[in-house]
């Protein structure tokens, strides 16, 4: 749905997703990586265009088929009842759409809030045109943001697998087995297809496949990159602005540290503790 025009926001002082909801704002949160949505102070709805979005989720996941979500869009989208729409045309399940509707407002909301992007501006009165499902609590989704950032660096610490095309590697014989969501992750691991476009293709949340993506990183299945840092003859250059809270990242090429046993086994002891808490 088109937004309105009347954008809240001054210089040096970017709207908060907690002061909007302190003042039980309505409109659109506008982020560097996304949108928020609010009513009444509460979040009711997130995309971003890292993450797929409910409707990939719903017709890519194999619930609904595209002709069903273009007949609702069509009928309804305007006035923001998509998702009533479904429901009452029998297409979908109170439950079903609020689970999924959920599972893309946190996805989105993390790549929003999180992720090295933030809020720059406030469009007062937008509404999306899905509708309302279920509004949760602006406190409820930054904690969320603030977990799933703390549980991908826990996994592994090196931030430029998330956006950087993903190259497969050929682990050693000590490399464990790969699950079967994670197989579909390689079969689509081309060294072209970013973890964004592949979640897009397998229609899952996008931070799902970054779990995944860690995770066989960890394992030395996937390769990670190493980040880049400017060149300037005569003296080095300084980090890069997405490796300042990440070490280098590991690389199997000629003249690269390579990590010691030790490491790669204390790497695959947390991996394994935090699958088994999760």
């Amino acid at each position: 749905m088109r937004l309105p025009h009347r954008t809240v926001a001054r210089a040096g002082h970017a709207p908060s997703l907690a002061g909007l909801a302190d003042e039980r704002a309505s409109g659109a949160l506008l982020c560097d990586a996304g949108t928020v949505y609010l009513r009444d102070g509460q979040v009711v709805h997130a995309e971003s265009p890292v993450a797929p979005g409910i409707e990939v989720l719903l017709t890519t996941g194999g619930r609904l088929t595209a002709d069903s979500w273009r007949e609702a869009v069509g009928r309804t989208g305007r006035a923001g009842g998509v998702g009533r729409f479904l429901v009452d045309s029998g297409r979908l399940s109170d439950a079903e759409l609020e689970i999924c509707h959920l599972g893309a407002l946190f996805d989105a909301a993390y790549f929003a809030l999180g992720h090295g992007s933030g809020p720059r501006g406030f469009q007062r009165g937008a509404v999306h045109w899905l509708g309302p499902v279920r509004p949760v609590g602006a406190a409820a989704v930054e904690r969320e943001t603030r977990r799933r950032g703390k549980l991908l660096d826990a996994l592994w610490p090196y931030p430029h697998v998330d956006t950087a095309p993903v190259v497969l590697r050929r682990p050693d014989g000590r490399a464990p087995a790969v699950t079967p969501r994670q197989r579909a992750v390689l079969a689509l691991a081309d060294g072209v297809r970013t973890p964004a476009r592949i979640a897009r293709e397998l229609g899952r949340p996008a931070f799902h496949t970054l779990i995944d993506i860690r995770r066989l990183a960890a394992a030395g299945h996937v390769a990670t990159p190493r980040p880049t840092r400017p060149e300037h003859p005569g003296r080095p250059g300084p980090p890069a602005a997405s490796a300042a809270s990440a070490p280098p990242a590991p690389d199997r090429g000629p003249g690269a540290v390579v990590f010691t046993d030790p490491d790669i086994d204390l790497l695959r002891r947390l991996r394994d503790a935090l699958e088994a808490s999760l």
